[in-house]
């Protein structure tokens, strides 16, 4: 029976624990990840995460990487292979989430990537680009909120990248991006997934 979705954006999920191991298999590398129950996509790489992973470019700019709703880090581990000097974030409110990240990233031997949860990323730290499969699921004004806590703290020239099933919404969030200040366009459109390429605010 699938568990409920709530436990993914949960810092404890209450479901037991169950690890499995995974092989996530991109073009240019391939990975094998320890994932959980009560972590989002444990029994296999998210399909939006693979076209985002497929898809969006490198960093425009130099700078450190967010990772935003990491998961167990397919995104992150992704991105610190691909960019091994660089410093990447992984940021995630599910504290099991946070762990495999760690013991992921220990396993590959990428010492540039860093799990912690949204209030320990110090403040001053910026972005050169932020990959996400946002949780849609928790709801628009959270999902906004969410955006507006961490979009403004884009490099000026930096980019995020976010992945959003057609169906669940990807226009509309394309039209409020825009609208909140954000420009924003669709990067590419995959079996079902949008692709949108977000720029910081022009009032920032």
């Amino acid at each position: 029976m699938p568990e409920p979705p709530e436990h993914y954006y949960a810092s404890d999920p209450g479901v037991a624990s169950s690890r499995r191991t995974i092989d996530v298999v991109l073009p240019d590398l391939r990975l094998r990840l320890l994932t959980d129950t009560g972590v989002f996509s444990f029994r296999q790489l998210d399909p939006g995460t693979r076209v985002l992973l497929e898809n969006a470019p490198l960093p425009p700019v130099r700078g450190d990487l967010l990772d935003l709703g990491a998961g167990y880090g397919p995104i992150a581990l992704t991105m610190a292979h691909r960019l091994k000097r660089r410093r990447v974030w992984a940021v995630d409110v599910n504290e099991r989430a946070l762990e495999l990240v760690r013991e992921n990233a220990a396993a590959a031997g990428l010492g540039g990537v860093r799990a912690a949860l949204p209030d320990d990323v110090p403040a001053d730290v910026r972005f050169a680009a932020i990959y996400s499969n946002p949780p849609i699921r928790v709801g628009k004004a959270a999902l906004h909120d969410l955006l507006l806590r961490w979009l403004p703290r884009l490099l000026p020239d930096g980019a995020a990248y976010l992945v959003v099933q057609r169906n669940l919404g990807a226009d509309s969030l394309a039209k409020w991006l825009a609208e909140a200040g954000f420009p924003t366009r669709r990067l590419v459109s995959r079996v079902g997934y949008r692709v949108l390429e977000i720029h910081p605010s022009r009032s920032e």
